[in-house]
């Protein structure tokens, strides 16, 4: 394996942090561009009228950054909690059964290759560094110094959804009316196969399925509202 294949690859417990950092961002920023451009090309078959592209495109940016936000805070605090409580079971467990959990610390260390005799060395090592910390990493798979934050995560979601609704709101109210929906429609799928490519890189996945699932899911979004729009506005509602 060559050195740049081995820098290329995910290493260590980052990766799932990263991982949801990506998952926020690339969730909220896909909801705002397909949810913001199916309203505004929605709305924009069934009138032309500016003042109405931006009331519609603004009101669907704040719910959306909003609600993206506050889904995300609920979420993330929710696994908090249950990261908390599992550290608090662990840490009541050595307290009162040391023994038993240092069996169950070489036991789980074995399950990863090492002999029995390496196992118990290594796990009695890890007890007398941090005994919390050595259940907590290889038994939970949580760093107690880094719990997800449901802030974070709500910001994240909040900001990436707004930059991502910005898009398509700019792309239907600024270009003359001839333009509006081929500039629109153009900027969207130009978005959603960068936020594609995004997603993979950083997830280190195939970029081709990942672009061609958002285009494709985008472009869907705005065929439908669109065409929802147009018979609205031909049946004069």
């Amino acid at each position: 394996m060559t050195d740049t294949q081995t820098q290329d690859e995910p290493h260590g417990g980052g990766l799932g942090t990263r991982l949801n950092w990506l998952r926020a961002a690339v969730l909220g920023a896909n909801d705002g561009v397909v949810s913001t451009a199916g309203i505004v090309v929605g709305v924009a078959g069934a009138t032309g009228e500016r003042s109405t592209l931006l009331t519609a495109g603004l009101a669907g940016l704040l719910a959306g950054s909003m609600s993206m936000a506050a889904g995300e805070y609920v979420s993330v605090s929710t696994q908090r909690d249950s990261e908390k409580s599992a550290l608090d079971t662990e840490k009541r467990e050595l307290e009162e059964t040391p023994e038993a959990e240092l069996a169950e610390l070489t036991g789980l260390l074995e399950e990863k290759g090492l002999s029995n005799d390496l196992a118990r060395e290594a796990a009695e090592q890890l007890t007398r560094r941090d005994a919390l910390r050595a259940h907590a990493e290889v038994e939970l798979g949580i760093d107690p110094d880094e719990l997800t934050n449901p802030w974070h995560a709500a910001g994240a979601s909040f900001l990436a959804f707004t930059a991502g609704a910005l898009l398509p709101l700019l792309a239907i109210v600024l270009p003359p009316t001839s333009a509006r929906l081929p500039v629109t429609v153009v900027s969207v799928l130009a978005a959603l196969a960068l936020t594609g490519w995004w997603s993979a890189r950083l997830g280190a996945a195939p970029a081709g399925p990942a672009v061609l699932r958002n285009m494709a899911g985008g472009a869907v979004a705005m065929a439908v509202t669109y065409g929802a729009g147009v018979l609205l506005g031909a049946a004069g509602v």
